[in-house]
């Protein structure tokens, strides 16, 4: 009767350790999954700012470009 037990104690034991393992293994992968999408959305971020810089940047030395040739009478 007592290895009866003491195999449904370990039975028990595993089966415990097994669900933990698994919830472990589900939580890690949360994490991972959501340090990815903000990394993700980190890096839109970034290439959007980086994007509207070059485009303010553009813009700005076209019209440099434009008023000096206007003013030099290049441009009219």
């Amino acid at each position: 009767m007592a290895s009866k037990t003491f195999q449904d104690l370990k039975q028990q034991v595993e089966a415990v350790t097994q669900e933990a393992v698994t919830a472990t293994g589900t939580a890690a992968q949360q994490v991972v999954d959501q340090a990815t999408e903000a990394g993700q959305k980190a890096m839109d971020q970034v290439t959007k700012s980086t994007q509207e810089t070059i485009d303010k940047t553009a813009n700005q030395a076209s019209e440099t470009f434009s008023g000096l040739g206007k003013k030099f009478g290049i441009l009219k």
